[in-house]
């Protein structure tokens, strides 16, 4: 589908149809029709779908024509478009995308249509659905990060399902995604309604087979998750340790995403820091609750982790910590019985050290949680037969998504040179980063540690990287453990792979027998 340049008044008929006008839904319309696409719109609340045809008559131009139309019924949607149908839904994950896809159904969709899932929806439904609604239309899906400015303005996104449909979808999606300098990784944004950013690489690229791009935005959430504990512990330990004011953070804060820490969520957490609480006149962060929720996809991450066996330990600490989070009255509770460590008291340059410290310890966690996604996605990939390309989706994380950040230029180089690299802890990049950064992790993490202050997730990047790096664990002690309470056998380092050994532990003489396959 090519994007209309303009509309005749003859041609009244819409490029899109796009059910579900929630927050996501009439920001990504507004985008649809910033960019030249004539857009048909249904929701069941009336009162959406007036409220985008009054949003379209504020930020068109004067004495132009309507770009979105609104309808009260999907046969009413159906007939405004052109054929055949491209129709994009905005709805909550589960039920409700089943709700519209069957009244679409009994309102005559035909087969050759497409239908796009942008919502978060689990990847193994999205799977389940393409072959549900085999022949009666082409079931497709895209997530899509960035919230509800990425939505208005330009979001990442990753689309996948069937190879022909992303060939008429393609041009759409790119045209509305979030673009960047292609030298720098740096996002070009504009926050003009009318006027979209037309240059640059767009943040959207083909994930693959359906239910791939669904499973990248999981795990784009599980490393958000993880880069947003990293540096609430980062917070945590500048407050509790250090004794730092929220102010005093923020700055430095600031300062670090100047550099290699340049990021949309440690911009973001600056000005949270900065907020002074309307009502109490107190930082506003003193008065939120310490309560985090979740909507589950961190949780989806940490639990796929689990099922292909890959080592995501820092994603899912960082899903334990909102879980812990949510004991408040127990942690109360326990802050008046359970003994910590002394409070220690620094000097300024003693502060100043280990700020400087926490800088690079937050940046070697980071580029460990971005290791632990990129090996899951690996992982999964091989177990369900997808080709992901990681640097396309290093690429596309680097504007319009959560954990946009200047970091992601380096992730996408890195497979670039390499794209075979097992592990991003094996680039050269990043193994002289760590190389020479390393000795201020470990003085941080020991240094809260000392404090009594939590970094679970600081704690588990380090575990992980030491792990990652040593030849010999003690899996062998676990073996041993194993073969003897339940005859679950080992195999041996001088004996060829795969072979299996079991030492019969009740006999006294304790024989070694080989295991027959």
């Amino acid at each position: 589908m090519q994007k209309k340049g303009g509309n005749s008044h003859e041609d009244k008929s819409c490029d899109i149809g796009f059910i579900g006008l929630g927050v996501m839904g009439s920001n990504l319309t507004m985008n649809l029709v910033d960019h030249g696409y004539r857009v048909a719109c249904f929701d069941l609340d009336q009162n959406k779908v007036e409220s985008i045809l009054a949003k379209d008559a504020s930020e068109r131009a004067e004495n132009t024509e309507p770009r979105v139309e609104g309808c009260s019924s999907y046969t009413e949607l159906l007939s405004k478009l052109k054929a055949p149908h491209l129709i994009i839904i905005s709805v909550p994950a589960g039920d409700p995308v089943d709700h519209v896809c069957n009244h679409l159904i009994d309102a005559g969709i035909h087969a050759d249509d497409i239908v796009v899932d942008t919502g978060n929806s689990l990847w193994t439904d999205s799977v389940a659905r393409e072959e549900q609604y085999k022949g009666k239309f082409i079931f497709f899906s895209t997530a899509v990060s960035g919230g509800e400015v990425g939505a208005r303005f330009g979001p990442s996104l990753m689309p996948s399902g069937n190879p022909y449909a992303w060939t008429r979808i393609e041009p759409v999606l790119k045209a509305i995604a979030a673009k960047v300098d292609p030298e720098t990784g740096k996002p070009l944004e504009s926050h003009t309604p009318g006027q979209p950013v037309l240059e640059g690489e767009p943040c959207a690229t083909y994930i693959g087979p359906v239910g791939a791009g669904h499973y990248v935005k999981m795990v784009h959430n599980g490393i958000e998750y993880a880069d947003m504990q990293l540096i609430c512990e980062t917070y945590h330990v500048m407050r509790e340790a250090l004794h730092m004011a929220p102010a005093e953070i923020a700055e430095v804060f600031r300062r670090w995403n100047e550099g290699k820490l340049n990021s949309y969520l440690m911009e973001i957490s600056a000005e949270v820091l900065e907020q002074m609480d309307p009502e109490t006149q107190q930082p506003l962060v003193d008065v939120i609750l310490d309560r985090a929720g979740q909507k589950g996809t961190g949780l989806w991450t940490a639990v796929s982790a689990l099922q292909v066996g890959s080592p995501a330990q820092t994603i899912t600490s960082a899903v334990f910590a909102r879980s812990i989070s949510s004991l408040k009255d127990e942690r109360v509770a326990a802050s008046k019985v359970l003994a910590g460590p002394d409070a220690p008291s620094f000097s300024d340059d003693e502060k100043m050290s280990i700020i400087n410290k926490l800088e690079q310890a937050l940046y070697c966690s980071k580029i460990c949680a971005y290791a632990q996604g990129f090996q899951l996605m690996a992982m999964a990939g091989k177990e369900h037969g997808w080709t992901l390309e990681f640097g396309e989706i290093a690429k596309i994380w680097r504007a319009g998504c959560i954990i946009r950040a200047v970091f992601l230029q380096s992730i996408s180089q890195a497979y670039e040179n390499n794209e075979d690299l097992a592990n991003l802890l094996l680039d050269p990049f990043f193994a002289e980063q760590i190389t020479q950064y390393q000795a201020d992790w470990r003085e941080s993490i020991a240094q809260a540690t000392l404090a009594g202050v939590p970094c679970p997730a600081m704690m588990s990047a380090l575990s992980y990287y030491d792990s990652y790096r040593t030849a010999v664990l003690p899996a062998n002690l676990l073996q041993g453990q194993r073969d003897y309470f339940g005859a679950h056998t080992y195999q041996r380092v001088d004996k060829p792979a795969g072979k299996k050994y079991h030492i019969e532990w009740s006999d006294p003489a304790r024989p070694q027998t080989a295991i027959k396959k």
